[in-house]
């Protein structure tokens, strides 16, 4: 009895669909790459409750039949393939044929779609891949998709989805990689009725500006060079415009994104010397290959392309970059034409050098008594002064010598007292970083940041839960210019930031705070900024972990330029941090103390 059997359309289906569809951000991207093949103008991208009620793709494309209208749902059904040869020239989105069929057989699927040169169009209700529905009706040129209820029939996947905020983050990065790569066509992204994105059409510079934020337009720097393998395009953040997020990173081939470590560690390595290894350079980058020199199809969400000369266009890309760079005078310059010697002030040039004089007292005697009243003069007066009153008259006696050795005796014997009392302190500090206390066994190291860091997370942790953190008003609220993802943080998770002790208000994408909490001083208040929307916005966490998060940074920041000021500090602080059950690591489970033993410690001498 045979063991092989073939699977049933719909299971084929979801399998299919579990490989192209893994988030509501997939479902945008085919639905967007269709409306470009499409030959669309205008695209408008509308989204519920970050995809999972909700996508819909309206464009003014070239529309299809009511024929086209129900075979675009079959698997490997797709307009851009005659032959086998095809696959290698692609110069359009999407080829195999899969995601429609992909999106039917996990959502619900309305389309509306008429052509040009036809009175009425057509509209196809679709759930599971089975057609439901099928009607004319009256619609505007082009094609509008409607997706609802992703993942209604695998509850697991759905299960999988992360929080709102993060999901939502995913869809706005596949818009807007579509955005860059098409600057020509007019789009816009709407999320619960409210407008994320306008992009009216223009160039690649003008798209790139209204995407990366106001102010990036004069940080932009181009980049042009023209090859038989490659043509280079596009433009490169200047270093200040370096963050500490991979964020704005963007390659794309043929008008088509892709992600590639290889053509990245030639764009940074041209940063070499400009950007710290903490921070990453912004680029959009416009790669025009010969279609027949790629390969697309490696990889089921197409981000990943195999190039046939990539070596060459490593260099080319490296060259370009750093050619870029200098060309606008980002490089230091050196004046070759100058001495190289060091410039001396005029005021040291007119004065001759002068040899220090040294004067020695060859009858110095450390035995003989001096008066209190000497001449202080140069040496030789005060020598001279010193013989008119006895010293060094007469040779040291053997009571002289005798004194001398008493006098050290009792030198000796102060510092094995001091010593002695030193072993009864209970803690000391060492370089103003760590508590060293002694112990039994040797000695126990404190690191004082960590512990300030566990100290504050535990204080914060039962502060925060019971009521909003203790906040101060600031005399000049901080403006901040803010990334799309950085608004969408501090927008979904307002009451979260109130509840923490900020007070704030967006306006387009301008942020001002108003308010802070009060264990912020005023020299972590731009860092904190720039490291709580950061951290939360492109840190894949739960939402239920989002407010630990938050509080474990906030918690970081406040202990970063801790110290103890006063030695009655120190037994407070300890007894403090042993009253937390987790005192021997910080909130992200780095160690906070370490024994430094005896054995251990003569091993070392």
């Amino acid at each position: 009895m045979s063991i092989i059997n073939l699977l049933p359309d719909h299971i084929a289906n979801q399998i299919a669909a579990g490989e192209v569809i893994q988030r509501p951000a997939s479902v945008v991207k085919e639905l967007l790459e269709n409306a470009v093949d499409a030959g669309a103008t205008h695209i408008q991208l509308i989204v519920k409750d970050a995809g999972k009620t909700l996508i819909q793709v309206l464009d003014n494309g070239n529309g299809m039949d009511s024929q086209d209208a129900e075979n675009c749902f079959l698997r490997h059904a797709t307009s851009k393939l005659q032959t086998a040869t095809d696959l290698f020239a692609l110069q359009t989105k999407g080829f195999r044929g899969e995601a429609l069929a992909s999106i039917a057989a996990i959502a619900h699927v309305c389309l509306k779609t008429k052509q040009e040169n036809q009175d009425t169009g057509i509209q196809i209700e679709i759930e599971g891949n089975q057609i439901k529905n099928r009607q004319e009706v009256i619609c505007n040129k082009g094609a509008s998709f409607e997706v609802k209820n992703l993942f209604y029939n695998v509850p697991a996947r759905r299960n999988f989805l992360k929080s709102d905020a993060i999901e939502l983050g995913h869809i706005q990065t596949e818009f807007e990689r579509v955005a860059l790569a098409h600057p020509e066509l007019h789009m816009s992204f709407q999320h619960n009725g409210q407008d994320i994105l306008q992009l009216p059409a223009g160039n690649n510079r003008m798209r790139i500006a209204a995407i990366f934020g106001k102010g990036s337009n004069e940080k932009l720097v181009p980049i042009e060079e023209q090859t038989d393998i490659v043509r280079v395009n596009g433009y490169i953040g200047k270093p200040e415009m370096a963050k500490k997020s991979r964020g704005e990173q963007y390659l794309f081939v043929n008008q088509r994104f892709f992600k590639d470590p290889y053509f990245h560690h030639a764009i940074t390595k041209a940063y070499d010397g400009m950007i710290s290894e903490k921070h990453h350079a912004s680029y959009c980058i416009f790669l025009e290959v010969d279609p027949q020199k790629i390969d697309v199809n490696i990889h089921p969400t197409k981000t990943e392309i195999k190039f046939e000369e990539d070596r060459f266009i490593y260099s080319i890309l490296l060259s370009s970059v750093r050619q870029a760079l200098g060309k606008h005078n980002i490089f230091p310059t050196l004046d070759f034409e100058s001495e190289s010697a060091f410039e001396v002030p005029s005021e040291v040039r007119k004065s001759e050098p002068v040899a220090p004089q040294i004067s020695v007292d060859p009858s110095y005697n450390p035995f003989q008594s001096t008066s209190a009243s000497a001449p202080r003069g140069n040496n030789q007066n005060y020598s001279n002064a010193l013989r008119q009153e006895g010293f060094g008259s007469t040779p040291p006696s053997p009571a002289d010598w005798q004194q001398f050795y008493q006098i050290e005796e009792q030198t000796s014997v102060q510092n094995e007292t001091i010593f002695e009392e030193d072993t009864q302190v209970k803690q000391f500090l060492l370089h103003d970083k760590y508590l060293v206390s002694p112990t039994k066994s040797g000695f126990l190291f404190i690191d004082i940041r960590r512990a300030k860091n566990r100290i504050l997370f535990d204080e914060l942790i039962q502060h925060f839960v019971a009521q909003p953190l203790a906040s101060q008003q600031l005399l000049f609220p901080i403006e901040r210019t803010l990334a799309k993802e950085a608004k969408l943080t501090w927008q979904s998770q307002k009451s979260l930031w109130t509840q923490l002790g900020f007070g704030f208000e967006i306006s387009e994408d301008q942020l001002q705070i108003m308010a802070v909490p009060t264990l912020l001083s005023a020299v972590d208040l731009e860092y904190c900024i720039d490291e709580l929307t950061s951290a939360a916005t492109y840190s894949d966490i739960e939402s239920g972990d989002i407010a630990h998060f938050i509080v474990a940074k906030l918690a970081f920041i406040g202990s970063k330029n801790y110290s103890i000021q006063h030695n009655e500090e120190v037994e407070h602080f300890i007894e403090t941090l042993f009253q937390s059950p987790q005192h021997t690591t910080t909130p992200n489970g780095k160690p906070i103390m370490f024994t430094l033993g005896f054995d251990e410690l003569a091993k070392k001498l």
